[in-house]
């Protein structure tokens, strides 16, 4: 394997001229610089990763650190982030938290270990975690989930409003009894869609019914687990508004299985657009979330952060967009 010193040798410069070059810096001669790259070329030279890693105290990487890897409304999101990462010279590694807070801040303590030189985080709701990377000085950029106690560049979308233009609709599309599955209770986007369900009940002059409210983990068993309680327990509902896309297909298993047909005796819209939703009988009519923008949006957050690590946090709050289909259009009763 060639050396600086071959390349040094094979240029006719010093190792130092040959070091500045690989590092980019603008001192070298323009002509000398060519010199070098054509000798770096022809011994087919790498510079040494670690070795520069070291002098520069980061690598030139990013931890992306998601929830849950399983949730396809990640997919589009962490390609919104590669993208830009890749446009400005990073990679990205992607981490897979669980929910799991333990388990997140062995990722943060890992992006510390391996000076990364950024993360982008969607937090299973731990400020520790996050400050932990900001007093290290590392830069990092909240997704997806506001993290309350820390100082942080975050973007996120309207949960409240996303999820209160889904119960408007099924109120006007003349369902009665509108049920709510609710993601974790400590969760910050669980929090606000549940706002949003309750407003636009109070809106319409109905009851926020507590009986009318589940919770599940934003797992498709969640989903359908909240789905069997509603049915089982109380009167039984003639809507149903599931906080996450997962949790969706769980109440539609749900419904499914007991034989409940959707939209006739059951009307059903989710949060979170699911790439099929308009393939499946009936189409699933659903809040969706601009993913890509979402990731985009985050990562150019964190290559600004890395520019100008004094300037104070900002928040970034994107729209959502209610999709109208079959699985809330309620069947005129003669």
């Amino acid at each position: 394997m060639a050396t600086i010193y071959d390349v040094a040798k094979q240029a006719g410069v010093s190792a130092a001229t040959v070091s500045r070059v690989v590092n980019g810096r603008a001192s070298v001669d323009t002509a000398l610089a060519a010199r070098v790259q054509q000798a770096m070329r022809e011994l087919d030279y790498r510079p040494n990763a670690l070795a520069r890693n070291l002098r520069r105290r980061q690598t030139s990487i990013w931890a992306v650190v998601i929830s849950d890897i399983g949730n396809p409304f990640f997919t589009s999101m962490v390609r919104g982030i590669e993208d830009v990462a890749q446009g400005a010279g990073y990679s990205v590694v992607l981490c897979n938290s669980d929910e799991d807070a333990a388990k997140e801040a062995r990722y943060v303590a890992a992006a510390l270990e391996e000076q990364m030189a950024g993360v982008i985080i969607s937090s299973a709701g731990r400020a520790a975690n996050v400050n932990r990377l900001i007093e290290a000085g590392t830069p990092v950029v909240a997704i997806d989930r506001e993290v309350r106690g820390a100082a942080v560049d975050t973007v996120l979308v309207d949960n409240e409003h996303g999820a209160e233009l889904a119960v408007e609709h099924l109120i006007e599309a003349g369902y009665e009894r509108i049920a709510c599955i609710g993601g974790p209770r400590r969760l910050p986007t669980a929090q606000q869609r549940l706002r949003g369900y309750q407003r636009a009940l109070r809106a319409h002059r109905r009851p926020a019914d507590d009986e009318l409210v589940r919770h599940g983990d934003y797992r498709q068993e969640g989903g359908y687990q909240a789905m069997a309680a509603l049915l089982d327990e109380g009167e039984r509902p003639d809507a149903i508004f599931a906080a996450n896309n997962l949790m969706t297909i769980g109440a539609l298993e749900c419904l499914a299985d007991r034989g409940i047909s959707v939209p006739d005796r059951m009307g059903v819209v989710g949060f979170d657009d699911i790439p099929w939703a308009h393939l499946v009988r009936p189409s699933l009519t659903t809040v969706a979330q601009p993913t890509y923008e979402l990731g985009r949006t985050a990562a150019l957050l964190l290559a600004e952060r890395i520019a100008e690590p004094s300037r104070p946090p900002s928040t970034v709050t994107l729209r959502t967009e209610l999709k109208v289909r079959a699985s809330s259009n309620r069947p005129s009763v003669a």
